[in-house]
């Protein structure tokens, strides 16, 4: 537990009881994507398959982890251990924990609730063997970045497609 400005914050793994906080969290964060850069889809049609996704990824090595304030759920973060085979990278970089999706609710951020959820999935990530931590972040997201190991760069060909008219 940690002692914020706002009150106690807790980390805990997410429960069953836990689903519609999760799907609300996974929305808003699609949402505040979406804000960043066009090629999100709404949060409300992707938010049942984004979680059915993190939950299969999350078991095994992985968690869902939620953050409390004062008992009520503010954010959550999702992470797990990914194994690649880059003959350019070593065995122990090819084997790393990726902190997937995290979330901190709109009224809630900038009281340092992320930092304890990083600082869990990064406990429990270290604790399944891994010695590197990756996260994507859209570049337009800077204050989510961590220190920069690769910039996937993009370009668009032809403007996006309007739609039937």
């Amino acid at each position: 537990m940690t002692q914020e400005r706002g009150g106690v914050i807790r980390v805990r793994p997410a429960a069953v009881a836990d689903r519609a906080f999760l799907l609300a969290a996974i929305i808003e964060l699609q949402e505040h994507e979406r804000h960043l850069h066009d090629t999100r889809r709404p949060g409300t049609e992707i938010a049942v398959a984004q979680l059915a996704l993190i939950e299969a990824r999350a078991a095994g090595q992985g968690a869902i982890l939620v953050a409390e304030l004062e008992g009520a759920p503010v954010g959550f973060v999702a992470g797990w251990v990914e194994q690649e085979e880059v003959a350019a990278e070593t065995a122990e970089s090819n084997r790393f924990g990726l902190i997937a999706d995290i979330c901190v609710l709109e009224p809630h951020r900038c009281q340092r609730i992320a930092a304890p959820l990083l600082e869990a999935m990064e406990a429990h990530l270290a604790a399944a063997g891994v010695t590197w931590l990756r996260i994507n972040v859209l570049a337009a997201n800077a204050p989510a970045r961590y220190v920069p190991y690769e910039i996937l760069h993009e370009k668009r060909l032809r403007p996006p497609s309007l739609g039937a008219l």
